[in-house]
């Protein structure tokens, strides 16, 4: 029976080693490891000098208020990510009817869905920049799209730009008209400035 206890006393000063060896190593390793997959991306602002411009036979114009955050790195497009929010109210086309028209119900229905957004859920390089996938929601319908972008870089300020297309349709603004037609051209510019 002594030898038995010896044995079992012997068996967990092991363990209890083997404890304080391990943990502390462990932990070590857990440090080293979070420090490679450190969130990279850094946080920019929407700058005041930004364009949104949509262009068609009939109508064309931009929109003037967006407010929004991004976080980019080239080094880490993976937690990358664009969250934007334009003003349908600050809508310009030059005609003053016209803006009135659009926020009725019938196009952007401005009172119930005052703001457009865009979220980006995935960001790539490309030949020509980069390709920003997200979730486009306007008038509550929510669409995804493919954004180009090209970047320019000047010290801690970046500026993306490209030009892509929206279905309107797609998210009920308006009706089948032969004036205004189903697709608008985007073309954007959208200055960044660290926070």
């Amino acid at each position: 029976m002594v030898v038995n206890s010896n044995v079992v006393h012997i068996n967990n000063l092991k363990k209890q080693t083997m404890k304080r060896v391990i943990y502390p190593i462990f932990a070590a390793l857990i440090l080293v490891t979070s420090a490679f997959v450190t969130v990279n991306a850094v946080d920019y602002k929407v700058k005041d000098d930004f364009s949104i411009a949509f262009k068609s036979k009939d109508p064309s114009g931009k929109f003037e208020k967006m407010t929004g955050t991004v976080k980019f790195d080239e080094s880490d497009l993976g937690s990358s990510k664009f969250d934007l929010s334009i003003d349908v109210a600050s809508i310009k086309t030059g005609n003053g009817m016209m803006e009135k028209k659009a926020q009725t119900e019938e196009w952007f229905n401005a009172s119930k869905f005052p703001k457009i957004k865009f979220v980006s859920s995935k960001i790539e390089k490309s030949d020509a920049g980069y390709t920003i996938t997200g979730n486009l929601t306007m008038k509550g319908v929510t669409k995804e799209i493919k954004v180009p972008a090209k970047l320019k870089k000047s010290g801690d300020e970046l500026e993306f730009t490209g030009t892509f297309k929206v279905n309107r349709m797609e998210h009920k603004v308006g009706k089948k008209s032969d004036a205004v037609p189903d697709v608008m051209n985007i073309t954007y510019s959208l200055p960044v400035a660290k926070k």
